[in-house]
């Protein structure tokens, strides 16, 4: 599936890297270092949507993120462009269409958590269910919970639905800060 959707999604993934490159100096793709299944590290591309100079930490974790964002940084976030790297993941079998979103390898509040329930031994998704029930509105507590409801009621029905809900909620930009 991940190699059917970058296909139809190629045209748009070549504007997007277009895109980058002509407004802001600096690599086309950022590469961050994520927590996946087992708490294995692995590297995450996403389309550089900040500045090159931006601190290695969560975005809410920045005094002020929007003066890291690039020019279209903001666009590429609110519509969820920045993530179409991240088929390379599921391909390479890292990622997951859906599961918890991967976690920064420095959030260990989240990490902890996460081992402490059981949700370690998911693979990490492209979007998953604490995704559309706040993104990055939820505290970690919160995500935690959504994260763990999602081990225990997963299925190929519910990871579907998810689907569904998420690309409402990356139509309506809903959850998203920056």
């Amino acid at each position: 599936m991940a190699l059917i959707a970058a296909a139809i999604l190629l045209v748009p993934i070549l504007v997007v890297a277009l895109c980058v490159s002509l407004t802001s100096p600096g690599p086309i793709l950022y590469w961050s270092k994520r927590v996946g299944r087992f708490n294995q590290i692995f590297l995450m591309p996403k389309f550089r949507s900040m500045r090159v100079d931006t601190p290695t930490v969560a975005t809410h974790l920045l005094e002020d993120p929007n003066r890291f964002l690039t020019p279209i940084g903001s666009f590429l976030r609110k519509s969820s462009l920045d993530e179409l790297p991240q088929l390379w993941c599921i391909l390479e079998g890292k990622m997951s269409f859906v599961g918890p979103r991967p976690a920064l390898y420095n959030q260990y509040d989240l990490i902890e958590l996460r081992t402490a329930h059981g949700v370690d031994k998911l693979l990490p998704g492209l979007t998953g269910w604490a995704q559309i029930n706040g993104r990055d509105e939820l505290p970690i507590p919160e995500k935690v919970k959504f994260d763990v409801e999602y081990l225990e009621r997963r299925s190929f029905g519910f990871d579907i639905s998810i689907l569904f809900m998420t690309a409402g909620k990356v139509i309506r930009r809903k959850g998203i800060r920056h």
